[in-house]
């Protein structure tokens, strides 16, 4: 090696998922990579702000669904730490809402999770480089939807307990409001989202990743 040569420091990549084989899996991936290396690995998104905190690795990779401080927290609390932090959330949900709320609170990119073995480490590569990824199916939901008005995050709270179920009076107790106001949150719901039941409603929620399944 010459006096002028560069030696270019390998990509420190954290992954953050609740699956171990998952996060098994990425490791072994990136393994294969000669410019990037798997650095630390956290279950959940209070795990990550923690292991972001010690190791300050170039890119995270973050899950959205998991117990506790989910992925969007997370990448809110890491971004809140260190603005230029580059974040990368894998998910299984394809819908537009979700990737929206990940790309508000810092996101860098939002890629499928089926499309990792095939896309991660150019994603990762991207991200890295300051670019900006979104898989294909996502930014053609989010085209789709383009012009739609956004939930709120009361219509949100309301929708999540209309996932489980519950009747207005018991939406009303479980979030401290009346039920004239629940009432008139998921007339506004429905005007939004299209449709004119609450199974329906629900459904198309979880489609487009307003709540989970």
């Amino acid at each position: 090696m010459t006096a002028s040569a560069t030696v270019t420091r390998p990509i420190r990549v954290l992954i953050v998922d609740d699956h171990p084989m998952l996060r098994d899996g990425i490791a072994g991936l990136l393994l294969g990579c000669d410019d990037m290396e798997a650095v630390g690995e956290a279950s959940n998104g209070s795990e990550a702000f923690a292991k972001f905190a010690e190791l300050a690795p170039d890119v995270t990779l973050m899950d959205v669904r998991m117990e506790g401080m989910d992925g969007v927290e997370a990448i809110r609390a890491i971004r809140a730490r260190s603005p230029k932090a580059r974040i990368l959330v894998l998910t299984t949900y394809a819908g537009d809402a979700g990737a929206v709320r990940a790309m508000r609170a810092g996101a860098s990119g939002y890629l499928l999770k089926n499309c990792v073995r095939a896309e991660l480490a150019d994603a990762i590569r991207a991200v890295h480089a300051g670019r900006r990824i979104v898989s294909p199916d996502i930014a053609l939901a989010l085209a789709e939807h383009a012009l739609d008005e956004p939930l709120v995050e009361r219509e949100i709270a309301i929708l999540q307990l209309i996932g489980e179920g519950q009747s207005n009076k018991e939406i009303a107790r479980s979030l401290r409001l009346s039920v004239d106001t629940i009432k008139a949150g998921v007339k506004t719901i429905f005007e939004k989202l299209d449709v004119h039941d609450r199974t329906h409603a629900a459904m198309v929620a979880v489609r487009r990743g307003y709540i989970g399944r």
